[in-house]
């Protein structure tokens, strides 16, 4: 018998000050068998970080090789930012570069790993490598439930979440998958 997805739902207030965006966000994510609860997160915290007009979720989940997990089209359809989450292959993240004006990567995943390959990326030196630390999201992932309210706030490259009165913090980085 197959698996199937885990639902949860999620009313995220949002305040990236860093980026001057304000909103509240009714999401219900479908967590795939495969994935892991801080991968779903990490896709979470990547949709809000990015959020923009035009932005989905891709129609097939984490299953799909050939769509990014988070995109930003603009109304004709056209493909403006590929947000990808983990660690995506050095294969997928070229794909991503010849098939999107923009790349982000939201990851946790040390910075030497994701650079072994690197060096066979089409425009490497543009992709934005967003890094959380594991301990932030280990937290997190121990405070979330399949149905909550939290506030999500970014500010100085620091994130603050906050769920039922637990509050969760944590720097995100901008790094670069071409060594300095």
């Amino acid at each position: 018998m197959a698996l199937t997805a885990t639902l949860y739902h999620l009313q995220i207030s949002l305040s990236d000050v860093d980026r001057g965006v304000y909103e509240d966000l009714d999401l219900r994510l479908a967590r795939h068998p495969s994935e892991s609860l801080r991968f779903m997160l990490t896709r979470t915290i990547a949709y809000c970080l990015s959020l923009a007009e035009g932005i989905a979720f891709s129609k097939d989940g984490i299953a799909s090789t050939d769509d990014a997990p988070i995109a930003v089209r603009d109304p004709t359809g056209v493909l403006l930012e590929w947000i990808d989450v983990g660690s995506p292959s050095a294969e997928r993240l070229h794909k991503a570069t010849k098939a999107a004006r923009r790349v982000s990567l939201f990851t946790a995943t040390p910075l030497t790993q994701l650079r072994r390959e690197a060096a066979a990326i089409h425009k490497v030196e543009t992709i934005a490598v967003w890094r959380l630390e594991p301990a932030f999201l280990d937290a997190l992932e121990a405070s979330i439930d399949r149905k909550c309210k939290l506030e999500l706030v970014r500010t100085d490259g620091q994130l603050y979440v906050t769920i039922g009165g637990t509050s969760i913090e944590g720097p995100i980085t901008r790094e670069s998958l071409v060594e300095a």
